[in-house]
């Protein structure tokens, strides 16, 4: 699948990008993260979550007791969508054609990787999995009545965190009670 996923073509974004970033971490995983898309240095080192919104989530996961090395993370587009700015290379969000072009991929590595929890990190990841009627403002931290997996809850993008200003400490506070939700969730339907 990942062979096949780097000759993906069914949008435009391919044209710009590195190269194809798919999900990493085990097969299967009780816990599998999905995030927006890679940004510039996961579209450079072809991986996901290893730039600053990587070293957040890493935190934060550790923080609640969620082993990084024992989840799956991924994105829901595999190709970075960026506008330059000088010589810096500037993310711009995935639109709808280009984000129903990447779902057959994450549609398959969620049947792959078969997880107990989902956690949809994010804005556009809430919005391709659990549809346009749930909100991330609203619903966050929060069981949604979904399919995909046993608990599956939506919170923000760790990008975001970043981008929170003097709010910095406060969203990472939040954000870190999403995901003590989700392990405690794990520690309680342990197999």
């Amino acid at each position: 699948m990942r062979r096949a996923s780097a000759g993906c073509r069914a949008c435009d974004l391919w044209e710009r990008a590195t190269q194809t970033v798919f999900g990493a971490g085990p097969v299967p995983a009780r816990v599998m993260l999905v995030g927006e898309q890679p940004g510039d240095r996961e579209d450079l080192e072809g991986e996901p979550f290893v730039g600053p919104a990587g070293t957040i989530l890493g935190k934060a996961l550790d923080e609640v007791g969620i082993d990084r090395e024992t989840a799956f993370v991924t994105n829901v587009v595999k190709h970075f969508k960026w506008r330059p700015s000088g010589k810096r290379r500037l993310h711009e969000r995935p639109n709808r054609t280009e984000v129903g072009a990447c779902l057959p991929w994450l549609e398959s590595e969620l049947a792959l990787v078969r997880p107990a929890a989902l956690v949809l990190l994010g804005a556009t990841a809430t919005a391709a999995l659990a549809g346009p009627d749930v909100s991330v403002t609203r619903d966050r931290g929060r069981p949604l009545s979904l399919p995909h997996a046993a608990l599956v809850t939506a919170t923000v993008h760790p990008s975001s965190i970043l981008r929170a200003g003097e709010r910095r400490d406060d969203a990472y506070a939040a954000f870190v009670r999403d995901l003590q939700s989700v392990a405690r969730w794990l520690e309680s339907n342990a197999a």
